[in-house]
């Protein structure tokens, strides 16, 4: 016989997984401090109430959605730089767009103070992401063989994840769209690659 506990548990994961989207896009486009629970609610399509028998403060919602946002992240960087039926061009292009670009061109003039409302009890846990983003780009790079080619000019597989990092970061500010930032990532990492020959 069919728990009727677990049934409803799937239910619950969608539905709080729809609010923590809403949530991304209302944080994304008003910053914490002008972000309200009432715009998320209009954003889920659910009642206030409804909104807060999930999350009781803004402050919870912000911590559970920046969970959310890495965690889910961290999995399609794992599932990018791990299909190796592809080219290393292909998965970190993929890594980097999972990782960064998915938010390009979406930040609104008030999201300035996101980071700022990560910090607290929050401070480590986005270091500590991004730590584990960048071991994995390096080990891909490390193992595609990719760093016999610089190392007679003294650079390593973690200084070649770091630029491209770096190369990111600043698309991410400097894209207007997603496919802006692709398209400015592609050409990065493809420069990046090249000693591997085409991989087009």
């Amino acid at each position: 016989m069919v728990d009727p506990k677990n049934i409803a548990k799937p239910v619950e994961d969608a539905r709080r997984r729809r609010l923590l989207d809403a949530a991304i896009t209302v944080f994304l486009r008003f910053g914490f401090r002008k972000a309200s629970m009432d715009e998320v609610a209009r954003a889920a399509d659910v009642s206030r109430q409804g909104l807060y028998l999930h999350f009781a403060t803004k402050e919870a919602l912000f911590r559970e959605t920046l969970e959310h946002v890495l965690e889910t992240s961290a999995r399609q960087v794992e599932a990018c730089l791990g299909d190796e039926s592809l080219p290393l061009e292909a998965r970190l292009s993929g890594a980097f767009d999972a990782w960064v670009g998915r938010f390009a061109g979406t930040m609104g003039a008030d999201a300035s103070d996101l980071g700022e409302a990560a910090g607290g009890a929050l401070k480590d846990l986005v270091p500590r992401h991004e730590a584990q983003f960048l071991d994995a780009v390096t080990k891909a790079i490390r193992a595609s063989g990719l760093v016999a080619a610089y190392k007679p000019v003294g650079l390593s597989a973690r200084q070649l994840a770091d630029t491209l990092n770096a190369t990111a970061r600043g698309l991410k500010y400097a894209s207007a769209s997603r496919e802006a930032f692709k398209e400015g990532m592609g050409v990065a990492v493809r420069a990046l690659c090249m000693p591997l020959g085409a991989s087009r």
